[in-house]
Formats: C-alpha cells, structure tokens, sequence
C-alpha cells in the first residue's frame, strides 16, 4: 500500500520552493537499506539492505525475496552490503557490481567490490566475482565508505574510509582514506597518478579523506564529487582531483568527539592539501548524495541533495561552477536517518531511510 504526506520546507529555502514538497511511500520494512539502482526499462530498483540482503523492488509487485549469488558481507558496526551500481553497458553483460564489508582470518574487516550477472528472471547474481580489495584490513567496524560511482568514460570511482585508523590516510602504501580509480572491468589504469611511484598503491586516485559517503559525477562539469564525513564538525564536500591531498587527518574544520584536538591536526588550512568547496561546522551526517539534471521539475534544477544520518533530513543546495550554498532542508519532519538519495529516470528524488523500519520514498516539489 502507498501511503502520500506532505513535509513542510523551511523558510530558509528560496521562494522557488512550494510549501511542501509530496512524499509518496513505495515501500517499508526495510532493515537498513543502504543503496539503491534503477533497472532500466522501468524494471525495478534494486536495494541493498546492509545485513547482506540485495531485493529487488517493482511498482506491480513490491519487494522480491532475497536475490542469491550475493556475496557473503561483514555486517558489524557500519559494515556490511553496501553499495549497488549498474555497469554502464549493463544492457549488454547485465553487470551488478556491489561493495561490501569483507573480513580476514584475524577479525579484521575492509571494503572489497565486485560483480555478477543478474539473471533473466532477475532472481539472481549470476557467477559474483570480486576484483578489488582494500588493504590491508583494519576495521574493527568503522569507516568503510564504499561509495562507487562510474564516470562514463570507461572508469569506476571507489570511495574509501580510512578504518578509523586516522593516519592511514595519509599513508600512500594503504588503500584506507583513499578514492581509488579503476577500470570498468576493475583493472588497474596505467595513467593513474601513483603508478609508477615506489611504495604507493597503484589504484590510488587522491587521498587524506576519512570516511566518504556519498559520491555522484557533477552533470555539468563532469568531475567526480565526494562528500565524506568529519569526525566533530567538518563534514565537507571535496571535488576528488588526480594525485590531490585532501588533508585528513593533518588538516581538518572538526575536532575529537570528546572536544579535543585531533592529534595529528596541524590546522584548519594546511599546505599541500585541498580545501573542501563546502564544510559544515556541525555535522549533519552526510550520506547519500545526487544532482538533479532533468528537466521534469524545473525548480530544482541546478540543485544537489544530500542525505542526514544524524540529522534526518535532506539537505538542499544550490551549484553554481564549483561552488555550493545551502538553501534548506526537507523531509525534516519524518524523523528518519537518510541514508541515500536518488534522481530517477522519471525526475523523482528515491530516498532510502536507514531504520529497522526503513522505507522507499519517492519525493517530488
């Protein structure tokens, strides 16, 4: 059953906006859903659930049963099934790449990616393979990003955490608080910026970021965006450049959450390293990230949203080049953790909420 609410905006939000924007619920008792994809041909959307559930949703008939060939995931503190992302010539091989939380012999847990078939029936992942791993493994259950974003000419983007092992990120022989860059078949590029440096990881795209969240391609600029959370304060959006730093945890707009210093903080502006285009000095939580590039309704064109874990609400920006304001928040009066957010073929915002309970919503002006 679909259920419609309407959510107030804050006044904040430019006159633009309606006075409410339409919540339509698609589904509910989701346990933790975390990512989502649309099928083509308006098939379905696939959701990942992070206890290592991958469904699959359709408007005719709901929530399918658990698709097999998943991988085995990690599901401990922020670890599990993560990510979900179509191939771009998913038409063509049928490709469904997942991230997840994978764990060694001696406990310790890292994000790993891979891919499978999904079958004709859409009931399974067809031959699942991993090609890339994160390592070493540190986690004990923390900051395994895992974002994955293609870039449409023939590279996959990973955002990783740092494992909460705060220096690991500025450490070029570990793939912790890293994006790495890869093939579309999940090799590693010969042009990438640390190939040929001695002791660096060769996936390595830009590093000093600590746990990335949310990861989409600018539409108009066709640069990878990154938005990552910081620890008390200074969750930022980056624009994750080749070879670049991007300062954690030497440089950073947060602090310890038990009000201290970070350690190995040298400042807020520290040279060598990249500011972010946008920081929040009281963290909202950042998640899920999308930019609205259709034209179904124009009053949100030119906008990007961003999902509120802690929060829990959307946050709605304004872009202009490469720079961002905030103009409000919406979906604030549902009190649900927003764990990722999605621009449909349709024109629609597809919100996931991170809940025992979570829920599918589809949201327009």
């Amino acid at each position: 059953m679909r259920r419609l609410f309407l959510c107030a905006i804050p006044l904040a939000l430019f006159s633009s906006y309606a006075a409410a924007v339409k919540v339509e619920v698609l589904q509910t008792k989701l346990d933790h859903p975390w990512s989502l994809a649309f099928l083509p041909d308006n098939r379905g959307i696939l959701i990942t659930l992070k206890g290592g559930q991958l469904r699959l949703w359709q408007p005719d008939k709901g929530l399918s049963d658990p698709l097999t060939g998943v991988p085995k995931v990690w599901a401990n503190g922020q670890g599990g099934l993560l990510d979900v992302a179509l191939a771009p010539d998913f038409a063509q091989s049928r490709r469904v790449w997942l991230s997840f939380a994978e764990v060694d012999s001696e406990g310790k847990a890292g994000t790993a990616v891979g891919y499978g078939r999904l079958s004709d029936d859409l009931k399974h992942l067809q031959a699942f393979q991993t090609v890339f791993r994160q390592q070493p493994k540190l986690s004990t259950g923390n900051h395994f990003g895992g974002r994955m974003v293609f870039d449409g000419h023939g590279y996959l983007f990973i955002g990783l955490g740092e494992n909460n092992q705060r220096a690991t990120a500025q450490e070029l022989d570990k793939l912790q608080g890293k994006v790495v860059r890869l093939t579309d078949e999940g090799k590693t590029p010969p042009d990438n910026p640390f190939v040929n440096q001695s002791g660096a990881r060769a996936e390595i795209w830009s590093y000093g970021i600590r746990n990335p969240q949310g990861m989409a391609m600018n539409p108009w600029s066709d640069a990878l965006w990154l938005n990552e959370h910081g620890p008390r304060g200074g969750d930022e959006i980056n624009i994750p450049a080749r070879g670049k730093n991007y300062g954690w945890p030497i440089a950073t707009w947060g602090i310890n959450y038990s009000g201290l210093k970070i350690p190995e903080a040298r400042g807020q502006i520290v040279a060598g390293t990249e500011q972010p285009i946008f920081y929040w000095e009281k963290s909202p939580a950042v998640s899920g990230m999308a930019f609205y590039h259709s034209n179904t309704f124009p009053q949100w064109r030119q906008k990007l949203f961003i999902g509120a874990l802690k929060d829990k609400e959307v946050i709605v920006l304004s872009v202009k080049g490469n720079a961002v304001t905030e103009d409000g928040r919406i979906l604030q009066d549902r009190g649900q953790r927003i764990r990722d957010v999605r621009v449909g073929p349709d024109g629609y915002l597809y919100v996931l909420t991170d809940e025992s309970d979570g829920e599918l919503l589809k949201v327009s002006p």
